[in-house]
């Protein structure tokens, strides 16, 4: 048997050795703890210096999805010094950490679809595969490569993907409450045409979106204009008539809990208005549990009054957006991408994601003078807590506290 022969036998590749793992947990720690974070987090997670309070959330920050796929991603490198490294797109949705992963040698490979680059890869070649998994065309054609792979996809995920499989298996259409065009919806929207590749899926975002299903089903929507407005989120061959005679509904892993219950209500009274019961609806949560975590934090956190909340994490973070849009139903928030946002006491830098354009808005009349302030912080399951530092330093530092101030507190 050839070398290329036998590589191709063992795609995947374990890098999770005790001896490498340490070394990795030392460096993983170097790049992204907080000693601060953590002594506030153990003084109930609050800290007030002069008329100065900083509030954390209860939850907030890495996820154990997201440390285990940094932790391989770090052990990949150490494992094989001297391999080319790829990455399918993003390991996670925080510039800070893939910045790392740059500097480390791996390469991102395009991940909306294949082009050349994926041919060129061999058999001595390491794929990484992004917390978020990846289409089965992708992992079918890195396994035909031969190359070791580096599998990081969250178990969250894999439980969302054996729930649509199961319902291809059964004839039944997957619904998935997701971005149409994020990574893990699209990994997701591929396990659900099945192994045999004949099932269906149809991809929601919007309560919107919901209701013209919803219409549909219930008779009230033209077929052309259904298909012309799900054209880039329905599997192909997709036929409303035929494929929402059963439907099961899944989601994204990090969408707001409480939209996707909505979105299932809405379709099961449809499905019941049609059908006369519910026994063609299916349902089954597959919210991701640290997603889940952080919202309820930052609920409970909304309780207490503030005057400001920041929101801080990578700008295409799923579960970082819906953060802030609980945060901006309550108070003046704002979404950043680290402490370099906060330009002064006058300019906060961040995203706007109504418009999904970074802006500068002046809050000057809060943050300027010399009234007590109290100001919240949170941050996705992609956030590292060195970011999260920062910007605590940062929002002393211009309301004239120093570093050094704050380690006396």
């Amino acid at each position: 048997m050839s070398d290329a022969a036998e590589k191709s036998k063992r795609p995947r590749v374990n890098v999770r050795r005790p001896e490498v793992m340490e070394l990795v947990a030392a460096e993983v720690a170097r790049h992204y703890q907080s000693s601060i974070v953590e002594k506030i987090r153990n003084h109930s997670g609050e800290l007030t210096v002069g008329g100065t309070t900083v509030r954390l959330a209860q939850q907030f920050g890495f996820c154990y999805g997201v440390e285990r796929a940094i932790d391989l991603a770090y052990a990949a490198r150490r494992v094989f010094p001297e391999s080319r490294i790829f990455l399918i797109g993003e390991i996670i949705h925080n510039p800070e950490v893939n910045r790392q992963l740059v500097d480390m040698g791996i390469v991102s490979l395009p991940w909306q679809e294949m082009n050349g680059s994926y041919d060129n890869l061999t058999a001595d070649d390491v794929v990484i595969v992004p917390a978020f998994g990846a289409p089965t065309s992708f992992m079918e054609k890195i396994e035909q490569q031969g190359c070791y792979v580096v599998d990081t996809t969250c178990g969250d995920v894999m439980k969302v993907w054996r729930r649509v499989r199961g319902y291809a298996k059964e004839g039944v259409t997957s619904i998935i409450h997701g971005k149409a065009g994020h990574e893990e919806t699209r990994a997701t929207a591929s396990r659900a045409q099945g192994e045999d590749g004949k099932g269906h899926y149809l991809i929601i975002l919007t309560l919107a979106d919901t209701d013209y299903v919803c219409d549909y089903i219930r008779g009230k929507v033209d077929k052309a204009a259904f298909l012309a407005k799900f054209q880039d989120a329905i599997s192909p061959g997709f036929d409303p008539d035929a494929h929402l005679a059963h439907v099961g509904v899944a989601n994204q892993t990090t969408m707001l809990k409480s939209e996707t219950e909505e979105i299932q209500r809405r379709v099961r009274t449809a499905m019941v208005d049609r059908d006369g019961d519910a026994a063609n609806f299916q349902v089954f949560d597959t919210i991701c549990g640290a997603t889940q975590e952080r919202q309820d934090a930052l609920f409970q956190m909304l309780d207490k009054k503030m005057d400001l909340l920041l929101v801080v994490g990578g700008y295409n973070s799923s579960n970082t957006t819906h953060l802030v849009e609980i945060g901006e139903e309550h108070l003046p928030t704002f979404f950043i991408r680290d402490a370099s946002c906060l330009k002064s006491l006058e300019q906060i830098v961040h995203y706007d994601i109504h418009h999904k354009e970074e802006v500068t808005s002046a809050y000057s009349q809060l943050l300027l003078g010399d009234q007590p302030v109290t100001i919240g912080i949170t941050a996705g399951a992609s956030c590292p807590n060195n970011l999260i530092e920062d910007t605590i330093l940062k929002v002393f530092e211009l309301r004239g506290i120093t570093r050094e101030q704050l380690v006396v507190a």
